[in-house]
């Protein structure tokens, strides 16, 4: 006979279950809030969360008697599953990292409590569930950036994969073969060398956050960021995060100082798994870190969606905020790649596998005195004018080429441009995007657009194995993407050499960024973000991009293999400029690559 509560004719099972039912139903309401519906998440989160905490507490208090009454380990599992969903697709959201801490926590108890492990052989759901917690856990690692977990648990992967092929039927893993696949293949473009040093905003690592101090009449900081990477048959990415978007993701985060961030957001505390302790045991915390700016991830967005949450962010802007938009994809019907570097070949995977899997990632369903013109701009086009220029110059976002709901136009973003924005294109359609400059609404914008065709790669590992944008690489592993352009890949270098890279690019960027800040004729749009270390290291490591690939050998003086920025820089920091030019050299005379620049200092820059 079930258990009954003191005092009440109910069972304890039934009151276990009716928890389970309340929490379910929650869970699944917030799993499918589209981004752009910020304030509505915000208040349910808790909601759930408090829900999720009710039943955690209630099995841990209950567990002997719940289990004689037919509780299963796999269904405990399935809550402290639950749980880390919740964590994880709330870091997701305001991009704090506790709680991604927080979610690798439960992750980590169910994987070394084994929850999944009764049954595992006899039952295909279970084995489903135990692959679909381990997928999960995988994107929570590879984010974190905890590599030798991630290892660890592709090969426990792999291999329960195969177990089941054996004792099921194959055909019920194909799917799960096409998740290892994406995984594995993630794992080889995003190496060891690609991760020396963190892609995080560093406080060791990266210049000093007061070292300048610009001349504006405002600063302005990241406060929102839109990430979106597609391009068609992609081949390197893991569920719906590319590897283009994943490091814009790092990039746009501070380091830790400890392996893990302490959590700032509601605990299971004493209740929580025992895992807990063990790994937060090796947190430092960091009371000085400013918060990350808060991040959205979108994958093959709607246009409707994607203006939906632009507009959400835009209304919601602190005064002194400014929103960043990375959209990385092709502008061309029928391209899916920019080179040879970009990995977007035709490949026989599956557009739609596994959907369901990552059921955390939620589903997508100024001052006008700052409006100069810069000096030597195209004069702005009006919005007619772009709409009609942008009818073959947009972005897709889909399998529908340049028209239909997934297609992003120039025009699409000039109605935002009333609120401070910081754009990047990556794309080989990304000229059409400098249209915006000067067709503003209040606020000129700020423009990194990459070059329309990007050299060629003579680096041994990315012949093998394509690995993303060359332009974003620059942008968020400069040094990693200046070897790989000279023909230098991991295996060749060795870490001391490595390192006096770094500090022979750091020390240029240093100087960059006081010219800049002392500088008389940088445009405010420049000047009003130096503070922010986000996008003072952006622009710093355009700079850098820009010189490198104007003075390459094989592609040099050509302007189609260049980056463009809107409003242009000061003429000391364009690649024609001594300065600019010694640079360059000093990196390559690290490498001993000095012979394939080209560096005349008489390189006239339209």
């Amino acid at each position: 006979m079930s258990q009954l509560i003191t005092g009440n004719s109910i069972p304890l099972s039934e009151v276990y279950w009716s928890l389970v039912n309340k929490a379910d139903k929650k869970f699944s309401k917030i799993r499918d809030l589209p981004f752009y519906e910020r304030s509505r998440y915000e208040n349910y989160f808790f909601k759930v969360f408090k829900v999720y905490t009710q039943l955690w507490k209630f099995q841990q208090e209950n567990r002997q008697k719940l289990v004689e009454a037919g509780l299963k380990r796999w269904e405990i599992g399935e809550i402290a599953s639950r749980i880390a969903q919740l964590y994880y697709g709330h870091y997701m959201r305001t991009s704090d990292a506790g709680y991604l801490a927080e979610s690798y926590v439960f992750y980590e108890a169910i994987l070394t409590r084994e929850y999944f492990k009764d049954g595992l052989f006899q039952d295909l759901n279970i084995a489903n569930k135990q692959l679909r917690f381990l997928a999960r856990f995988l994107m929570v690692c590879l984010v974190l950036g905890r590599r030798e977990m991630v290892h660890q648990l592709v090969e426990q992967f792999r291999r329960l994969i195969d177990e089941c092929k054996r004792t099921f039927q194959e055909n019920d893993f194909k799917e799960w073969k096409v998740v290892a696949q994406e995984i594995v293949r993630f794992l080889k473009s995003d190496t060891a060398f690609m991760n020396i040093r963190p892609l995080r905003y560093s406080l060791v690592l990266d210049p000093n956050l007061d070292a300048s101090t610009p001349r504006a009449s405002r600063s302005l900081r990241l406060t929102d960021a839109i990430l979106s990477s597609y391009h068609y048959n992609e081949v390197v990415k893991y569920s719906e995060l590319t590897l283009d978007s994943f490091r814009m993701l790092q990039c746009l985060e501070w380091e830790p100082s400890g392996s893990l961030y302490q959590s700032a957001g509601p605990k299971m505390g004493p209740n929580a798994p025992t895992g807990a302790s063990r790994v937060n045991s090796q947190n430092v915390t960091d009371p000085t870190l400013p918060p990350n700016p808060r991040k959205a991830v979108l994958y093959r967005p709607s246009i409707t969606n994607f203006l939906a949450l632009l507009a959400t962010i835009c209304e919601e802007l602190p005064s002194n905020g400014v929103v960043l938009i990375y959209l990385s994809a092709s502008g061309n019907i029928g391209q899916t790649s920019l080179s040879p570097l970009g990995g977007r070949s035709v490949t026989s995977v599956e557009e739609n596998i596994l959907r369901d899997f990552e059921s955390h990632t939620i589903k997508q369903d100024g001052d006008p005195s700052v409006q100069t013109k810069p000096a030597g701009e195209r004069p702005g086009q009006s919005l007619r004018q772009i709409s009609e220029d942008a009818v073959e110059h947009g972005l897709s976002f889909g399998t529908h080429g340049l028209t239909g709901p997934s297609c992003i136009y120039p025009s699409d973003l000039v109605p935002f441009t009333r609120k401070p924005l910081f754009i990047i294109i990556d794309s080989d359609n990304s000229t059409a995007f400098k249209n915006i400059c000067g067709a503003e609404k209040g606020e000129p914008a700020a423009l990194l657009l990459s070059p329309s065709h990007t050299p060629p790669l003579i680096s041994a590992d990315f012949s093998r194995q394509p690995s993303g944008s060359l332009f974003t690489i620059f942008l968020t592993a400069p040094v990693q993407a200046f070897c790989l352009l000279i023909g230098i890949s991991g295996s060749d270098i060795e870490t001391d050499v490595f390192t006096k890279a770094e500090r022979v690019l750091s020390s240029s960027m240093n100087e960059w960024a006081s010219t800049l800040a002392a500088s008389d004729t940088l445009h405010p749009v420049w000047s009003q973000i130096l503070k922010d270390p986000f996008l003072r290291r952006l622009l710093l490591r355009f700079i850098f991009c820009r010189a490198v690939l104007a003075l390459y050998t094989p592609v040099f003086n050509n302007k189609q293999n260049q980056p463009e920025c809107f409003p242009s820089l000061p003429e000391f920091l364009l690649p024609a400029a001594p300065a600019i030019q010694a640079a360059v050299l000093q990196m390559a005379n690290v490498f001993g690559g000095a012979s394939k620049f080209t560096l005349p200092q008489d390189i006239t820059m339209l």
